[in-house]
């Protein structure tokens, strides 16, 4: 991996940014603007089948998935494995990078998270985007990301505004400030590969497996590379 640049860890930075894959969101929902003129119009069985899409996606409490991160800012960045696991509110995050053997961990829920992996020990705090930018910089709505990275609008963010495909999904969303591409399998309620990029920032992820929430979508479905 690339060594820092910033008077921040590039351990860190790589942990922070690749929590930025979260990425997504959907076409109906909380506080979600229509897509452009000129955008596909996707047919009524389509926003139907959407519709149902989300309502089993929210239904699902307990979820985890397993993929690869690749991450560059101002022509700097790095790659590795990402794993994240959500039960009953809370969440855990763990990023490595098997070319350095390094490994860096963010868990917690809305009452507080604690990061490891740093130079100087873990740190805790009351919020987990709020430990993260003290800890890296990087400023990241963490409370978010359980929803984005399952292809749900983010309730506790901006509206987000959402281009859908043909088959309802989403097809490109922007929120935050971040506008994210997405790649789907043929069938199945989650992405397999998100693309996000914000200025000079991108954020790409390739999802091996999903687990509990995963209907339809495994290593096999999966591009084989980060590009």
């Amino acid at each position: 991996m690339t060594a820092a640049t910033t008077r921040y860890p590039r351990a860190a930075q790589l942990l922070a940014a690749a929590m930025l894959t979260a990425l997504l969101a959907a076409c109906a929902g909380q506080g979600v603007k229509p897509a452009p003129a000129g955008t596909v119009v996707p047919a009524a069985d389509a926003l139907a089948r959407e519709a149902a899409r989300l309502e089993r996606v929210r239904a699902q409490g307990d979820w985890s998935l397993t993929g690869r991160v690749a991450v560059s800012n101002a022509g700097k960045g790095g790659s590795g494995r990402m794993e994240w696991s959500q039960r009953d509110g809370r969440f855990d995050v763990a990023l490595s990078a098997p070319v350095t053997r390094q490994s860096w961990r963010l868990s917690g829920s809305r009452d507080g998270a604690r990061l490891e992996g740093l130079d100087g020990g873990p740190r805790e705090g009351a919020d987990a985007g709020e430990l993260l930018l003290q800890a890296t910089g990087w400023d990241i709505p963490v409370s978010a990301l359980a929803d984005w990275l399952r292809g749900l609008p983010a309730r506790d963010v901006p509206a987000a505004k959402v281009v859908p495909g043909a088959d309802g999904r989403p097809q490109s969303i922007e929120q935050s400030g971040w506008t994210i591409a997405y790649q789907w399998p043929a069938s199945g309620d989650l992405p397999s590969r998100l693309d996000a990029r914000r200025d000079s920032a991108r954020v790409r992820l390739i999802v091996d497996e999903w687990k509990g929430a995963a209907a339809g979508i495994s290593a096999d479905t999966a591009p084989s590379s980060v590009r």
